[in-house]
């Protein structure tokens, strides 16, 4: 698998999985990443598992951050604090150059710190949150959309949908900007949550509609899920064929979980049994 290819499929406007092997701790990378999008999670944890013992403390640091984030998809937040923690360590101090996705030491500590902060939310630990959201130095397009994902996501947590509103907005834009297919469906579906909470379905439920059909067009099914219960929520019409969908797609994705993740899916009252 070329480098390039991956890095349009993990970040551009293209979230397929070309054919081939990786041939690099780079590319290894990026596929797990377009894994876990795909909800692929036991075959991306055999490659993040890997890499997180790797001899490279940034590429490392990255891939146990990615593996935080699908064990977060799962609705492991508890689980997700060990793995976001050693990623923070092993890039402390770290330089580097630049990379145009935040593939760098800059980028891998605003992963793990934003991991951090979405961590202790998923459990209850708002002020947590928003502290360590504080520390968060974005460098790049990838990380500012990420900190607008979380600090939308805290806010709604607090009960302060409007305050939400605006960084899901600008996520949504640099998310654009960039031509991040699968950052912009996430963004939609963000900003979707803030727009419903604040009364106003009607978009709300556009974005959700637009987020739907690409997650399902490219099989994303990491977002398709989270977009089939908004749908529901938010189209009165549909929601019984909505959560139909819902339940189609998490049984796809727990099909293709390791056991681990499995337990936390079914043990999270994040994920709807």
């Amino acid at each position: 698998m070329d480098v390039e290819e991956l890095r349009r499929a993990a970040f551009g406007d293209a979230p397929v999985l070309p054919p081939g092997v990786p041939g690099s701790p780079r590319a290894e990378l990026l596929c797990a990443i377009v894994l876990g999008a795909q909800g692929r999670y036991a075959a991306a944890a055999t490659l993040l598992r890997a890499l997180g013992r790797g001899p490279d403390p940034v590429l490392s640091s990255l891939a146990l951050s990615t593996f935080a984030s699908h064990r977060r998809q799962l609705g492991g937040h508890q689980a997700a604090f060990a793995f976001d923690g050693a990623a923070l360590r092993l890039v402390a101090g770290v330089a580097g150059e630049p990379d145009p996705d935040g593939l760098d030491a800059d980028g891998a500590r605003a992963d793990a710190l934003l991991g951090l902060a979405a961590d202790n939310l998923g459990v209850g630990r708002l002020p947590v949150a928003r502290r360590l959201l504080a520390r968060v130095r974005p460098r790049g397009w990838r990380s500012e959309v990420r900190l607008g994902w979380v600090t939308a996501e805290i806010e709604l947590a607090s009960g302060r949908a409007a305050e939400a509103v605006a960084p899901a907005e600008a996520a949504l834009a640099l998310a654009a900007a960039a031509g991040a297919l699968r950052h912009v469906t996430k963004s939609q579906l963000v900003l979707a949550a803030a727009l419903g909470a604040t009364g106003e379905r009607e978009r709300a439920l556009h974005l959700v509609v637009e987020a739907l059909g690409v997650s399902e067009e490219f099989a994303l099914r990491s977002l398709s899920w989270p977009a089939g219960l908004l749908a529901a929520e938010h189209g009165a019409d549909v929601p019984a064929r909505d959560r139909s969908r819902v339940d189609a797609v998490l049984h796809a994705v727990l099909l293709r979980t390791d056991p681990d993740g499995r337990r936390l899916a079914r043990d999270s009252p994040w994920v709807p049994a």
